[in-house]
């Protein structure tokens, strides 16, 4: 969940609109992320087996939704790598003298690179904790010198920072135009705006996908609420610290000591942290950012290599088996027993689980034995289908290269174009708001179809872009004539994000109710079949799940359908609904109300909210430093413990086979 737009973009905010701007912006994120535990339930009741919502949009709709959505999909992606480039150029160019763009984006280059070979995604989840743990560390470093050091600089003194924030005028739309208020018309309104976006970029983005599609359902449920409050923390102390010492030293000074652009690029928080504490606040910042780009630039190298890999080269350019249904096996090209409904035996898929499969067995001994991975695959199953994984596994690696050398062409086409963070990281995003909507209602709702995606995609896009050129041109001085001001402008973003939601959605209804051929739940059943269908036959999603659906009594033989999937998830979606109620009531009403039934905040007052935030902060840092590795080491003993009765036998039936069976299990 870290960005780099985290420590940069959010000091940005509130030195254009206050306290108000900075907490609005920082409930819009954490309400995004509270969207998904019931949304990733859902996907893991309709499409247990997908590894990208390119292949529910695929199996529901066909060819051509889905090449739209891979379209979408991609500039998702490149909007976010340039978000990042643009971070991290802003990060460098303060915090490093002389130093070039050709140097910053070959930086960049071997960081998203190497980061991507280490050992794949899950190793990334193992890298990405201990990034996390280093910036919660530096977080806290930078607070307790600001707040807690003795120190003669009059800048971090308290009573000067508040002086600074009461004293400047603030924005229209502020209560009595001062940013030491919560009240802040233009904050609601980012507010609103951000979280509209950052929906918009989570749900088109296949870099999110594929780590939280990678959990069961239960400990992603739990995950997201934890990710939620966490994150909160973090942009909203460092924002409350750098902005005030910022405001601090300008107005010692007289005047901004950043012009109107750098502060667009994000350059206040690297600004206050060099000058504060000199070369070790330059070296947290780079840490802090560059763990931050490690982990979702990684993660964007490896999104676009899994769309054009497995999206595009395997759909479209060289599919395993031409011309199948997506309910019929990819290895004889039937029809899956657990999806079809026909007496003819003769038309159902026979083809053995790779589990029990002897010689995948063998396959694999052989191979584990060898000095390389040469020996040829020989189970007439599986073997094919093993071989053409690999070499699609090889094309993703040779992919995820050729993306990662193509970021220093791309960053220097987008340096060069003059655009800055604040513009990319509101204005793009917004073009992506007319699809989250036709992709949500392709996950929940059985009546949804592929000419009202398409259709309510397509108008959406009109209207977002109509939106925002007709308010930049009506409301603002200058209209069109400035356009990279005007067109991410508070009211110019609301009026073409509005427009897209409101089109999108009203035309997705509309013409599926029109088009749907669901008459009865028979029918509704049928199409939720289409997603159940997807699956890898090397690791169906059916034995990853085989314990859930044995306490149920699904058997191998009977058909799994929505219902027994939603049984089997019965408690992580309680787990859902109780806590997304729970979380919705803390951000959306107990926090908000409280904050803005003050008016001015005193010194008083002042101290007490910032205080609040370096608590949160701690109990955030304590908890994903110290919950995760306590965790996994308790995942260990346990799995020792049950594993050490069946040592013996395993080694037993070593010596007598000769196979690694005990490997399998």
């Amino acid at each position: 969940m870290l960005w780099p737009s985290d420590f940069l973009q959010s000091a940005t905010i509130m030195s254009k609109t206050g306290l108000g701007g900075s907490l609005f912006y920082a409930i819009s994120i954490v309400f995004d992320i509270l969207m998904f535990p019931v949304l990733s339930l859902t996907l893991k009741t309709r499409a247990p087996g997908a590894k990208t919502f390119l292949q529910i949009i695929y199996a529901r709709f066909g060819k051509g939704a889905h090449i739209g959505f891979c379209c979408i999909a991609l500039f998702t992606n490149l909007i976010t790598v340039m978000a990042l480039i643009l971070a991290a150029k802003a990060a460098i160019y303060v915090l490093v003298k002389d130093v070039s763009d050709e140097m910053i984006l070959l930086l960049l280059a071997f960081l998203f690179g190497s980061y991507c070979f280490i050992g794949g995604l899950g190793t990334t989840f193992y890298i990405s904790y201990f990034n996390t743990a280093l910036t919660f560390v530096s977080v806290l470093v930078f607070i307790v010198h600001v707040t807690y050091k003795e120190t003669d600089n009059i800048f971090v003194m308290k009573e000067n920072m508040y002086e600074a924030m009461k004293c400047v005028h603030g924005p229209d739309g502020n209560y009595q135009n001062s940013f030491m208020t919560f009240r802040s018309q233009g904050g609601l309104i980012l507010g609103v705006v951000t979280f509209l976006m950052s929906t918009s970029v989570s749900f088109l983005d296949q870099a999110n996908w594929q780590s939280r599609i990678a959990s069961k359902p239960f400990q992603g449920v739990a995950g997201f609420f934890i990710a939620a409050y966490l994150w909160f923390a973090i942009p909203l102390t460092i924002t409350i610290t750098s902005t005030t010492v910022y405001m601090s030293m300008s107005y010692q000074n007289g005047t901004h000591l950043l012009s109107p652009l750098d502060i667009d690029s994000g350059y206040i928080t690297p600004y206050v942290m060099e000058a504060v504490m000199g070369k070790t606040g330059a070296y947290m910042l780079i840490t802090m950012v560059t763990m931050a780009l490690m982990s979702t630039g990684s993660g964007e190298v490896m999104a676009v290599s899994s769309i054009i890999v497995y999206d595009i080269y395997k759909v479209y350019i060289n599919p395993y088996r031409k011309g199948i249904y997506i309910t019929q096996c990819p290895l004889c090209g039937k029809e899956k027993t657990h999806t079809d409904n026909t007496a003819n035996s003769d038309q159902i898929c026979k083809c053995p689980s790779v589990f029990t499969c002897k010689a995948c067995e063998n396959d694999v001994v052989v191979r584990l034995k060898a000095e390389q991975f040469i020996h040829p695959y020989e189970c007439s199953v599986h073997g094919r289908y093993r071989r053409y994984e690999d070499e699609l596994s090889h094309y993703k690696s040779w992919c995820m290269l050729w993306v990662t050398i193509a970021i220093v062409p791309y960053g220097l086409l987008i340096i060069n174009s003059g655009v800055n963070l604040n513009w990319v990281f509101f204005t793009l995003p917004g073009v992506l708001n007319a699809f989250p909507f036709p992709l949500l209602m392709t996950i929940v709702w059985s009546k949804c179809t592929a000419k009202a995606v398409i259709t309510g995609s397509i108008m959406g896009v009109f209207a977002y872009v109509a939106g925002v050129l007709i308010v930049a041109e009506l409301v603002y001085e200058g209209g069109l004539g400035n356009f990279l001001t005007n067109t991410f402008s508070d009211y110019s973003l609301l009026g073409g994000l509005t427009s897209a939601v409101i089109i999108s959605v009203s035309s997705t209804i509309i013409i599926s109710l029109c088009t749907h051929n669901i008459k009865t739940k028979h029918d509704a059943e049928r199409v939720w079949d289409k997603t159940l269908s997807i699956d890898n036959p090397l690791n169906p999603w059916r034995c990853i799940y085989g314990e859930e659906l044995a306490n149920i009594n699904v058997s191998e033989d009977i058909k799994v359908n929505t219902t027994h999937m939603t049984k089997i998830f019965r408690s992580a979606r309680i787990l859902a609904v109780v806590g997304g109620l729970i979380s919705f009531v803390i951000f959306g009403v107990v926090i908000p109300a409280n904050v803005l039934s003050l008016e001015i905040l005193t010194l008083d007052q002042f101290s007490s909210w910032t205080f609040a935030c370096q608590i949160w902060v701690m109990i955030a840092a304590a908890f994903a430093i110290v919950v995760p590795p306590v965790e996994e080491i308790v995942q260990i003993v346990r799995f020792y413990i049950r594993n050490k009765p069946n040592e013996f036998l395993n080694k037993e039936e070593y010596t007598l086979s000769g196979s690694k069976q005990s490997l399998v299990i």
